[in-house]
């Protein structure tokens, strides 16, 4: 692997900066022993003991735990379950209808869409869309030296729509109709030279869905062999390997803010802790 290793530490980014039922035999003994003098019937006494003893514990015993049993457990985790189900279903089969489209803006990168619709709710709306022909990022690692905490490949470059220099992972956009993994081939080797023996998809995802339609694949390269990076002319690119509890430290002092490195190194951090169990 190349000897940057070394200058890692030198290289690090700057940071952002109820109430208890009565007793009855306190009541019993001595109000049963005085009431039976031959002043009083014994059909009244016999008919007071039973209706105060009877009706008296069981309303309190049987009135109280079955509601607080049955009405709590049952219905609270049935319903958590149903919605987490029902939720996915509802937003993959409902598509707005597009009424009409208009391009208002089309370049080299992306184009917008004025798009008339009816969404699934219902109503009916006007969006402007960014149309674009998706990206791809890769999570090049060298574990040769370690498995639980590999090298990682970032890169820094200035992003004139953030207004400062960003360190990233190495991504790029897809050509029309490209394969995904081709392009992520290419955009790695174009940009830090490094070529790998193993690739894997980790995670796709929308970074803006509110007005973006660009989605991003990320996929996971192993076994990296160096070579020489050739971006292209308006690439300024200044790379190198990082460890991985590293990056992760960087991430939680807000020195990485750029969102596709903070989801693929984030995701990729927390497989590798169940993976070995920590």
């Amino acid at each position: 692997m190349p000897k940057t290793k070394k200058a890692v530490k030198a290289a690090e980014p700057r940071t952002a900066e109820a109430a208890a039922p009565e007793i009855a035999t306190a009541v019993k003994p001595k109000k049963a022993k005085a009431a039976k003098p031959k002043t009083v019937k014994p059909k009244k006494t016999k008919a007071a003991k039973p209706k105060a003893a009877k009706t008296a514990k069981p309303k309190m015993a049987k009135a109280a735990k079955p509601k607080a049993k049955k009405a709590a457990k049952p219905k609270g985790a049935k319903a958590a379950k149903a919605k987490a189900t029902k939720a996915p279903k509802v937003v993959a089969e409902q598509k707005a209808e597009v009424l009409s489209s208009e391009v208002v803006f089309e370049g080299p990168l992306f184009r917008v869409l004025r798009d008339r619709l009816i969404e699934p709710g219902g109503s009916e709306e006007v969006r402007d869309i960014v149309r674009h022909n998706g990206s791809v990022v890769i999570l090049a690692i060298d574990n040769t030296k370690s498995k639980k905490n590999p090298w990682v490949v970032i890169e820094r470059q200035y992003r004139h729509a953030a207004g400062r220099f960003l360190w990233e992972l190495p991504a790029g956009k897809l050509e029309p109709g490209e394969d995904a993994l081709l392009g992520a081939q290419r955009e790695l080797e174009e940009e830090t030279g490094y070529r790998a023996k193993k690739w894997k998809p980790l995670v796709e995802y929308y970074p803006s869905p509110g007005f973006v339609g660009e989605s991003m694949k990320v996929f996971v390269a192993e076994d990296l062999v160096a070579g020489d990076a050739h971006p292209e002319e308006d690439e300024r690119i200044e790379f190198r390997l990082v460890k991985l509890s590293q990056v992760v430290k960087l991430i939680e002092k807000g020195a990485i803010q750029d969102g596709k490195t903070l989801t693929s190194v984030l995701l990729f951090a927390q497989k590798m802790a169940g993976k070995h169990g920590k």
